[in-house]
């Protein structure tokens, strides 16, 4: 039995004499049976995650707010458990750069007098001396809170060190003691919306209990956005380029992949037996009751099961071109669903859906761009959008599958897992049966195809020229068998024969020499074995004149 896949992508159509909605459902069952079998019957093979395969920087920092988030590489987490506890000391005044730019503020005022501007609060002026009220007196602020980038997952993702990224010029500001100690280790938003909670606490510029001023707001915002910014380029450059991303993913990749060509592959197998074993059903008569012969019955399925390996091993190309097709799908789908994960997390069904979208844009740009089976143009973009309208329908029946599984339905245990998968099926069968059916039957479709079947494409022209170039091939095969010395004295002899014409000065003598020449190359006159002369073959009304 044809496989059904190849089988609609070369236009299906029941038989005049058939039962139109008989045929129909018969191509429903094959494919729900066939969605059922590689679309969600061998899922469990694939085991997609929530946040895809790879650990990004966004993922990570999800973990503990999300609580189906987790490290996809048990190393990173590892890492994480290892970080050690926070010193404060550490990230101030136990690290060079933190010294050196107090000590050089320092020193402008000790020498010079010279204050350092405000990094917060416009107008106002600090300087290190501890004669200075607590508004003038000068601190070194992280923008990003020290404590903050010690505990984030990304930093250490990354393998970034903490102190390094704590203490440099982008993130360091001068503010003026009472603010520094106000804020603490709240970032930027969570400080102004704790002056805004407790405005009797709130103290920027040593008057405790003042509201913090728009101007301040806007300026913390705009150095957090600015610092913010830097803090998470170094991260991303850091880990997105480093081999050990590059390492999970193109294992992840691979993992996929493979997962994906044995899934295609097995479901084809898979396949191909249910259909077998169906036939052989249909063949055996089987009476259900107590006089039935269960040995016919499990003989029935055993031949089905044998006849089914067998139809999948004689159709190996197809076999294979079924897994590799799995394996790049699989491979871009992991890559992808990656990508997507350092912007946004994405949920299973996400993964799932961009998995068999990929399944789909993959056979179909086998098609339009390598058209192996060398469609016409018209036929062949019908041929992709088959293929497109399959993996929609399939996007759609998992779409029904995860609503399902969210109803009271879907609660239900086991029947509610077995309830969800048969509807998302159902769906898929139903839409992928009626777009087919309709991108074979509908006028203004087909009438599309052929439009588009008559331009010129360069597929048709390279099947032009290779009917031309076997058509050269054969006539060269024949010129090979000529005898060119033959020939060549064949040649010489007519050509006496033309001179020997062109040069008669009568036509008896035109007849004495074209005798002559015709004894010469051994023809035969056709009236002389019968007759002395022509004029006598001519008076005989029962004579045949015969050239041959």
């Amino acid at each position: 039995m044809e496989n059904y896949v190849a089988s609609v992508g070369k236009g299906y159509s029941p038989a005049p004499e058939e039962n139109v909605m008989k045929s129909i459902f018969s191509q429903y069952e094959r494919v729900v049976i066939e969605s059922l079998i590689t679309s969600f019957g061998l899922d469990f093979m694939v085991g997609d995650q929530h946040g895809g395969d790879v650990d990004t920087i966004h993922n990570v920092r999800q973990i503990g707010s999300d609580p189906e988030m987790k490290y996809k590489n048990s190393a990173n987490e590892a890492a994480y458990d290892n970080r050690g506890e926070y010193d404060t000391l550490q990230y101030h005044s136990g690290n060079s750069f933190y010294k050196a730019k107090v000590n050089e503020a320092k020193e402008k005022f000790n020498t010079s007098g010279e204050w350092t501007a405000d990094g917060y609060v416009e107008g106002n002026k600090v300087a290190y001396n501890a004669t200075l009220s607590s508004e003038h007196r000068a601190e070194l602020d992280h923008v990003v809170s020290a404590k903050k980038i010690h505990d984030d997952r990304g930093r250490v993702l990354a393998d970034l060190d903490g102190t390094e990224l704590a203490n440099n010029e982008d993130n360091l500001v001068f503010t003026n003691r009472s603010l520094n100690n106000n804020m603490r280790d709240k970032s930027m938003e969570e400080y102004i919306a704790w002056c805004e909670e407790h405005p009797d606490q709130v103290n920027y510029n040593g008057n405790r209990g003042e509201p913090l001023p728009e101007s301040v707001k806007e300026k913390l915002r705009s150095e957090y956005k600015r610092a913010h910014a830097q803090y998470e380029a170094k991260l991303a450059r850091a880990y997105y380029t480093s081999p050990k991303f590059a390492k999970d993913l193109s294992k992840a990749a691979v993992k996929r992949g493979a997962q994906m060509g044995i899934k295609q592959a097995l479901g084809f197998v898979f396949a191909e037996i249910w259909f077998a074993v169906k036939e052989e059903f249909h063949e055996l008569d089987v009476h259900f009751g107590l006089d039935m012969d269960l040995g016919n019955f499990f003989k029935a399925i055993g031949n089905g099961v044998k006849r089914g390996f067998e139809n999948a091993k004689s159709k190996y190309k197809e076999l294979f071109e079924r897994f590799l097709s799995g394996t790049v799908a699989g491979a871009l789908s992991s890559v992808t669903t990656t990508i997507c994960n350092i912007f946004f997390t994405t949920a299973k069904n996400v993964v799932k859906i961009i998995r068999m979208s990929y399944a789909s844009l993959v056979q179909a740009a086998k098609v339009l761009f390598l058209n192996p089976d060398r469609y016409s143009f018209g036929d062949q973009m019908c041929a992709a959008a088959k293929i497109l309208a399959t993996g929609a329908s399939v996007v759609v029946g998992t779409l029904v599958t995860e609503a399902i599984s969210k109803t009271p339905i879907g609660a239900i245990p086991v029947v509610g897992g077995i309830a969800s998968t048969f509807c998302g099926t159902l769906v898929t069968g139903i839409m992928s049966c009626t777009l087919l059916y309709f991108f074979d039957n509908n006028k203004t479709v087909r009438a599309i195809v052929e439009f588009l079947n008559k331009i010129p494409s360069v597929d048709k022209t390279i099947g032009e020229l290779k009917a031309v170039e076997e058509e050269v091939d054969r006539y060269s095969a024949q010129l090979m068998m000529i005898d060119i010395e033959a020939f060549k004295r064949e040649v010489a002899e007519w050509k006496k024969v033309s001179v020997m014409i062109e040069n008669s000065a009568s036509e008896y003598e035109l007849n004495q020499n074209l005798r002559s020449a015709m004894k010469a190359m051994n023809i035969e006159i056709p009236w002389e074995s019968t007759h002395d002369s022509f004029d006598s073959f001519m008076k005989d009304k029962n004579a045949v004149l015969r050239f041959g």
